[in-house]
Formats: structure tokens, C-alpha cells, sequence
């Protein structure tokens, strides 16, 4: 009764495995995301900064 199977454990481990990759790439996802968008808001400033040197 008190014996641990050990495949059982290895299943659940495996599964908690899965879970957390699934969650590390949402995670990363998410933050490559933000980061590029950051960015693209950084160049366009720039962009419209020159713009309006020119203008002047």
C-alpha cells in the first residue's frame, strides 16, 4: 500500500514539464512582444524627430 510507483511519477513529472515550458514560452512570447514594440515606438520617434528637422 505504501509503495511508490514509479512510473505514475515519472508520468507527473513529465506532465509538470510540459506545464512549465508551455508557460516559459508564453512568457517569453510576451516578452519579445513588448520589447519590439518598445522598439518600434523608439524608431518612429526618431523617424518623426528627423522629419521635422528637415522641415526646419
Amino acid at each position: 500500500m505504501n509503495d511508490i510507483v514509479w512510473g505514475d511519477v515519472l508520468i507527473q513529472l513529465g506532465f509538470l514539464v510540459i506545464l512549465l515550458v508551455i508557460t516559459a514560452f508564453i512568457i517569453y512570447a510576451i516578452r519579445t512582444w513588448v520589447k519590439r514594440s518598445n522598439q518600434m515606438n523608439r524608431i518612429e520617434k526618431k523617424l518623426e524627430d528627423l522629419n521635422e528637422r528637415k522641415k526646419d
